[in-house]
């Protein structure tokens, strides 16, 4: 999933690598088409999306839906997992917009929550992704998009201390990369 054209979400050698195994689908923002023309990508699973589209293949559905990360993306998309009877949100890149509460849990409650607190560019901040977490009470809250890009900050501390003072009754989790999981 590329959720917008910037290049820690559209990248330029992993794509094209992953793409050629043709049992490989990329659903990519409507704004990613231009990348892909140009990496000469012909993958016919290539599906460009929208938000409040739903996709669906194999054991999984996929509900795109509103980010809002400002006149750099205007096209970028979060993402709704849904398997195994779990609802997984990918936030994207996106400020604050308590605003789409409904949308996001129209189709229910949330297992899991990823949200960026890099706080840079658009996006929420450690304390705006704490405030997302207790309007949407996921079971699980996962802080991303920080410890990328010396310039756009994120302080995973603060976020810790943030949901533990605001939040105490949710839970979060602080993940190092490659780190997986089980919900």
């Amino acid at each position: 999933i590329a959720t917008h054209p910037h290049k820690d979400h559209f990248d330029d050698d992993a794509i094209p690598l992953m793409i050629t195994d043709k049992s490989t689908s990329l659903f990519a923002s409507v704004e990613c088409e231009s990348d892909v023309k140009r990496l000469n990508l012909t993958n016919e699973n290539i599906t460009y999306v929208a938000p409040g589209e739903n996709h669906k293949g194999g054991d999984f559905e996929l509900d795109f839906i509103n980010c809002d990360h400002g006149t750099g993306a205007p096209d970028a998309v979060g993402v709704i997992i849904t398997v195994d009877e779990k609802r997984i949100m990918v936030v994207g890149d996106s400020c604050l917009r308590t605003d789409r509460k409904d949308e996001y849990l129209k189709k229910g409650a949330l297992d899991v929550m990823i949200a960026p607190i890099n706080g840079a560019y658009g996006n929420l901040n450690e304390r705006e992704c704490t405030t997302l977490s207790g309007i949407l009470k996921p079971k699980l809250t996962i802080p991303c998009h920080y410890g990328m890009f010396a310039s756009q900050g994120g302080d995973p501390g603060k976020f810790y201390r943030i949901m533990c003072d605001e939040q105490p009754d949710l839970k979060f989790k602080l993940m190092c990369q490659g780190e997986g999981i089980t919900v």
